[in-house]
């Protein structure tokens, strides 16, 4: 049984946890949990059955021993407990992004380098049946070789603001959505095509959040427009999230239901960013979090054809469609089975192969440090890009470790 400690108890870390206690109750043992917030992770022991909270992260480390040191904190603290794991002799697996800059991007790449140890970081996307099914046709080569990759995705009105009520508001806490939430899409590009990317360019803007609309309070729990605002949420009534932040607020005076309009809120809402790859694509994507519905469109365009992919398809269809254009007028479509779970059912299967390890990784879906390096440094290079108006070179950050 592989013992596992987990360091950051929020939101994400919980929701892992809490499903190993339910999936794999005979392949890992949750040993410990730390957090600096010693309330979130006495919630997340008792509600998981971790043996034991650390109010210190060294010794967590010291007592434990652990096969797994998962790694689930605020994105910009990664890089610190993930080097400090390493050079305590311990293999890492991290929470998407890996980080949120290039600096502490190499910082993680170095010490991997230096102590010998592995980085593993959690793609969920690779796991998902609609884009697996997308990769075989790809590996099939049915576009021939890829030339040009559209991708749009929206978030709506609720999944989209809610990054604007949490720590994510800060690009220094998450690195804007270019860092948190695009490098889910910058690696499932990356890993569909085949390729690495070597330069960026980017444009990115506030336009419907922040100052942009009209705050009324400084919380949507104590709002008096609270009746009248279509953007409220109410964590007092979310068992976890109540568990989790409301009544842990008291030890950090971390708030998670901030007023999506403060004008303090730094991170973009409006994205568009270009991409060029090592063997000849090019990425066109945008990113929008107030779109009126939730999805993406997918177009990958190569020498024999065009493959489309829609995503989510209504919630009567129990399928996905792909359909793949031919130069000669032919179209394929392909159906694949929607599943049940969180993320489509990737999770599932994704913690199954990390935990369990009993599944032969034949598609490449585990993801290594330079699969996280690649995908955050495009959201990053995007980011200096948008400031400085300038195409970013991101191959050259890390050239020395590949």
């Amino acid at each position: 049984m592989k013992k596992l400690v987990l360091i950051g108890s929020g939101t994400r870390g919980f929701a892992h946890v809490s499903s190993l206690k339910v999936e794999l109750p005979n392949d890992v043992s949750l040993e410990g949990v730390y957090d600096k917030n010693s309330l979130r992770a006495q919630y997340v022991c008792k509600e998981c059955g971790f043996k034991k909270v650390y109010d210190d992260f060294d010794t967590c480390l010291d007592e434990v021993k652990p096969d797994i040191v998962f790694i689930c904190t605020m994105d910009c603290n990664h890089h610190e407990y993930a080097v400090r794991a390493m050079e305590k002799g311990y293999d890492v697996m991290l929470e998407k992004p890996m980080t949120i800059d290039k600096e502490k991007c190499l910082a993680i790449l170095e010490a991997e380098k230096r102590t010998g140890k592995k980085v593993t970081v959690t793609f969920n996307c690779r796991f998902m049946p609609f884009f697996s099914a997308i990769k075989e046709l790809l590996n099939k080569k049915v576009v021939g070789d890829i030339l040009h990759v559209d991708l749009r995705w929206m978030l709506d009105r609720s999944h989209g603001a809610a990054y604007f009520r949490r720590w994510h508001r800060y690009i220094e806490n998450s690195g804007g959505l270019l860092v948190h939430k695009s490098t889910h899409h910058f690696d499932i590009v990356n890993w569909l095509i085949g390729q690495s990317p070597v330069e960026v360019s980017a444009f990115g803007s506030l336009k419907f959040y922040g100052a942009n609309g009209d705050k009324k309070g400084e919380r949507c729990l104590t709002c008096p427009g609270k009746d009248e605002c279509k953007y409220h949420t109410d964590i007092s009534v979310v068992p976890t999230l109540k568990g989790l932040y409301l009544d842990a607020e008291q030890e950090d005076g971390y708030i998670r239901d901030r007023c999506i309009f403060d004008r303090d809120i730094n991170i973009y809402d409006n994205m568009a960013v270009n991409v060029k790859y090592d063997s000849g694509a090019a990425l066109s994507y945008s990113l929008v979090a107030y779109s009126p519905y939730e999805g993406l469109d997918l177009v990958i365009t190569g020498t024999e054809g065009r493959l489309e992919a829609k995503s989510p398809s209504p919630e009567s269809d129990p399928f996905e469609h792909i359909k793949i254009y031919a130069p000669n007028g032919d179209i394929i479509e392909h159906n694949v089975k929607k599943l049940t779970g969180d993320h489509g059912g990737s999770d599932k299967i994704m913690r199954r192969m990390l935990f369990k390890g009993d599944m032969p990784d034949t598609m490449g879906r585990l993801a290594s440090s330079i699969d996280g390096a690649e995908s955050l440094l495009i959201g990053a290079c995007a980011n200096e890009s948008i400031k400085t108006g300038k195409i970013v070179n991101l191959a050259e950050i890390i050239k020395d470790y590949k």
